[in-house]
């Protein structure tokens, strides 16, 4: 008899299990980091929006800043084109002015007293200039006859060194009518510069006098620049005392400049605004570090990398939140069932929640016990019921305890030259014999029809040879195993209904063959009588109700039954080895004969073979 907890155990096979295990191990791993990805993913549009909207923020911001920066600069740079038109203006009217030029021209290399008087007269001139005009910080003019400097910031000064005379003579010749700047650190002779001979520390003016006179002499106006007023210009425009403002000459040079003086190359991490002059080829330039500039953006995103942080974290704490409160009682009362679904009868899933989850947990735990009961108290049970009845009604047909009191009758009737009854009695005994066979169960169709036949010829002798019997046994199937003692009831009905009463040409026809290559069929035939009408009916109802029980009954459960014991008690054994498919008819013909047919699929007898 197969046991139903080994089925179990078979289909939760340990591949399996172990296979189970692992899918399960994994994915109990995974789910807290699969939901915190889910939350993350959530998360990740805001992040991305909030980092471009700071990183958007900082770029206006930069832009802003730079059209603020350009319109103040390009403000500044009108007021440096202003003030240089006004200096240029000064200086033609200087350089063009006839009674100075006139005075300039007529003193030679003789300085007389006169000279003084005329130089006077220069230096006033020159001061009315230098006081309309808060530019210009001193005007001097060069008397190349004399070398001498006529300044408004120190009077007069002879010039001794002859390469410096060569130097202002040179600039007065290659100017012509144009004008110059130079540098106050632009060197003039060895160890000399141009601030140094003209006392100035700013960017100054030069251009040659007597602008009209094309034979004039190499007199030189040098026009400086205030540079303390150059700076009051753009020191306004300073952002922060880390910033740099600057005045560029044409040639890069710094003409003024204030804030921080950038000692190395300028970097990106400085902002720089350049705008160029409309009237000059000067330019003003400012330099900004870009950190200044964000500043408060700053601010903003390291709040929002801060935000960014807190809300990973609690899509860790609220998915670990979720895995503990959700999935967690999901995950174990899942597997509790894949357990208690493979055959462990004995689970259990612990909780202490007191929640819905623990009234499912705790509903499942008793659902649990309460399939173990309905296993191992009502169904074993019925399966030790059922094995005690299928033992009683073999005992009924196998009677053990002649087996030897037969043996002694045979060697009797032998004695006495009975041969009938010796021969009765032989059969009798290899009935027997065959039937108890060490216990077993199965025997295929070859070995059961032999078995038969020991019956058979009993019958034969009892009926005085009055009918025969016709083997018809397939070669394919006198192999297939088959439960004992199914044919015998069936047979002994044939006879006792069919052949009793003839007094010759009774024939009994026993055949099995195997249909649509899965099905074993197996009849018995008579040439009888056959059934009335009104008893094949009843006959086949009850058979149609014994077919559609789920569980086979037994004649013990059924004590109101009287008849078909034979009948019944095969179809039992059938549906309870061989399931649901196996089927017994019987179909009968009034004065033709009766014929009994089992059918049984021909893997269940492959499997009940293996089983006992």
């Amino acid at each position: 008899m197969p046991n139903h907890e080994d089925e179990l155990g078979e289909r939760g096979g340990d591949g399996m299990m172990a296979m189970f295990r692992w899918i399960r191990d994994r994915f109990s791993q995974n789910i807290q980091t699969r939901l915190t990805g889910y939350f993350l993913l959530i998360l990740l549009p805001l992040v991305i929006i909030s980092l471009f909207a700071v990183e958007r923020s900082r770029a206006i911001l930069y832009e802003q800043a730079v059209e603020r920066t350009e319109m103040a600069l390009s403000s500044a740079m009108n007021h440096f084109d202003l003030a240089l038109q006004n200096v240029e203006e000064i200086s033609s009217l200087i350089s063009g002015d006839l009674r100075m030029n006139e005075l300039l021209n007529k003193n030679s290399t003789n300085f007389s007293p006169q000279s003084i008087v005329d130089f006077s007269y220069i230096l006033d001139q020159l001061s009315d200039f230098v006081s309309v005009n808060r530019y210009v910080s001193q005007i001097t003019v060069y008397h190349q006859a004399s070398n001498m400097f006529i300044s408004t910031h120190y009077g007069g000064k002879r010039l001794m060194g002859e390469t410096q005379q060569e130097w202002l003579v040179e600039a007065a010749r290659r100017n012509g009518t144009g004008i110059s700047y130079v540098m106050s650190e632009y060197p003039v002779a060895e160890g000399v510069s141009f601030g140094q001979m003209t006392n100035t520390d700013s960017i100054s003016l030069i251009r040659a006098m007597d602008l009209y006179n094309g034979e004039r002499q190499s007199n030189l106006l040098v026009v400086s620049f205030s540079e303390s007023k150059l700076l009051n210009i753009i020191k306004t425009l300073l952002p922060s005392e880390n910033s740099r403002i600057a005045l560029l000459n044409e040639k890069g040079e710094v003409v003024v400049e204030t804030g921080r003086v950038y000692e190395e190359e300028i970097s990106d991490k400085e902002m720089t605004v350049t705008i160029d002059s409309d009237y000059s080829t000067w330019r003003l330039e400012l330099v900004q570090p870009k950190s200044e500039l964000y500043k408060e953006t700053d601010q903003l995103r390291l709040f929002t990398v801060a935000i960014i942080v807190l809300s990973v974290l609690l899509a860790i704490i609220i998915s670990w939140v979720v895995y503990s409160g959700i999935a967690s009682p999901v995950l174990k009362l899942a597997r509790g069932m894949k357990r208690l679904s493979s055959g462990e009868l004995n689970i259990h899933v612990d909780t202490k929640r007191k929640d819905e989850f623990g009234f499912l947990i705790q509903s499942f735990n008793k659902m649990a016990v309460v399939q173990k009961h309905l296993i191992e108290d009502h169904y074993e049970q019925q399966l030790r019921l059922t094995t005690t009845e299928l033992k009683f009604l073999q005992s009924q047909i196998n009677p053990h305890f002649l087996y030897n009191t037969l043996d002694s009758i045979y060697w009797t009737a032998k004695n006495y030259d009975a041969d009938e009854i010796s021969e009765m009695v032989m059969n009798l005994s290899k009935f027997f014999r065959l039937s108890l066979n060490k216990g077993r169960q199965v025997f295929t169709i070859e070995e059961s029809i032999t078995h038969l036949h020991y019956y058979l010829r009993i019958q034969q002798l009892r009926f005085m040879d009055n009918f025969t019997v016709d083997y018809q046994i397939s070669e394919d199937s006198k192999r297939v195993p088959l439960l004992k003692l199914l044919l015998q009831p069936l047979v002994e009905n044939a006879i006792i209904h069919g052949m009793e009463g003839k007094s010759s040409g009774g024939c009994l026809k026993i055949s099995s063959c195997i249909e649509k290559g899965n099905t074993v069929v197996i009849s018995v035939q008579d040439n009888g009588p056959g059934i009335g009408e009104e008893r094949l009916r009843y006959i086949q109802h009850e058979l149609a109700m014994m077919g559609s029980r789920s569980v086979p009954a037994s004649s013990q459960d059924e004590e109101n039954v009287k008849d078909l014991f034979g009948l019944r008690n095969v179809f039992s054994r059938m549906k309870l080895y061989y399931g649901r498919e196996a089927n017994l008819t019987v179909h009968s013909v009034p004065g033709e004969g009766t014929t009994v047919t089992i059918s049984i699929p021909l893997d269940r007898c492959k499997e009940v073979n293996m089983e006992l």
